[in-house]
């Protein structure tokens, strides 16, 4: 069974910054694809952010210029750095990675951004 635990959250008033971090069980070094999602109360979950084929990022439009996803394969993490908060990027951040035939996803961190 793959973990992925998820860190960094907190509480930061509009125009801070966090980092969130999510740790895997296994390595990552071979994942093609993995992301950052996020849920708002009485939303839907929605991508924000992932890493493809390694290397290539896609963002949501809501985020671009102001979060940037990377990831360590030797530390088997990934991070999203969040610059230049605003309230409505509140939400439970979760972390999502394909390992096998499976998707697997951390417990969530909240994030909430005071105005």
């Amino acid at each position: 069974q793959v973990q992925l635990v998820e860190s960094g959250g907190g509480l930061v008033q509009a125009g801070g910054s966090l980092r969130l971090s999510c740790t895997a069980s296994e390595s990552i070094f071979s994942l093609n694809r993995m992301g950052w999602y996020r849920q708002a109360p009485g939303k839907q979950r929605e991508l924000v952010a992932q890493i493809v084929s390694g290397s290539r990022t896609e963002y949501a439009d809501s985020v671009k210029g102001r979060f940037t996803i990377s990831r360590d394969g030797a530390k088997n993490t990934m991070y999203l750095q969040m610059n230049s908060l605003k309230p409505e990027d509140t939400a439970v951040y979760y972390c999502n990675a394909p390992f096998g035939n499976f998707e697997y996803w951390g417990q969530g961190t909240q994030v909430t951004v005071s105005s």
